[in-house]
């Protein structure tokens, strides 16, 4: 009976590991997107799709964690990096959505850049987190978190900028409304990545 209870080693892993790659993968469909803006209908919903893919992968995972009686490190922690992870794809998905429902008809360098930092920010978090099975080995994690942290920095200083540039950019009220909220939600993408990072640094220093 407790041979049952105990998870394979490498399940919670695979499933960290499953969350991280559709992500990457979203973030990408947002960046092309933007930075070739056709066939709008069709990639956001390809992208919605993605976003869907992503839930089934987090709904099993949140399932496994409140079924195994052994977990590879503290619960709480699985669940946060669980969630936090997910929050990235649904704001990435969420950033897309409102393209397409807003009607908005080109896009705009500054949305372009937030997106290609999201882009390396999730591929970063996706790096971090495979590394979370080498949680004996340190360094190169609490390294990739310091360069997450940082992409969020940087993608901050572009949203402020990229807003500066929005509202002296004349145009008419209603856009500047729509964009912003575009900007808004993929640079708060990034933050969830930093997210990630904390929490990922938290589970690091316990167990080193």
């Amino acid at each position: 009976m407790l041979e049952k209870l105990m998870p394979k080693s490498d399940e919670f892993f695979d499933d960290f590991d499953a969350q991280c790659a559709v992500t990457v993968e979203g973030a990408r469909m947002l960046h092309t997107l933007l930075s070739d803006f056709r066939d709008v209908a069709t990639r956001v919903q390809a992208l919605k799709d993605i976003e869907h893919k992503g839930d089934e992968v987090t709904h099993t995972a949140f399932n496994r964690l409140h079924k195994q009686f052994i977990t590879p490190f503290d619960r709480g922690q699985i669940h946060t990096l669980l969630s936090r992870i997910d929050d990235v794809l649904d704001l990435t998905n969420a950033a897309a959505s409102r393209i397409h429902y807003y009607e908005i008809q080109s896009s705009l360098p500054d949305a372009t850049e937030l997106a290609r930092l999201l882009v390396i920010s999730a591929e970063k978090v996706q790096e971090v987190v495979a590394a979370l099975r080498l949680i004996k080995k340190p360094e190169q994690i609490l390294a990739g978190c310091k360069e997450i942290k940082r992409l969020e920095t940087q993608a901050d200083e572009v949203l402020r900028a990229g807003l500066g540039r929005l509202f002296k950019s004349g145009a008419d009220p209603l856009t500047i409304i729509k964009w912003k909220e575009v900007y808004d939600l993929i640079e708060t993408a990034t933050d969830k990545c930093q997210g990630v990072a904390n929490v990922i640094e938290g589970v690091v220093l316990e167990h080193s």
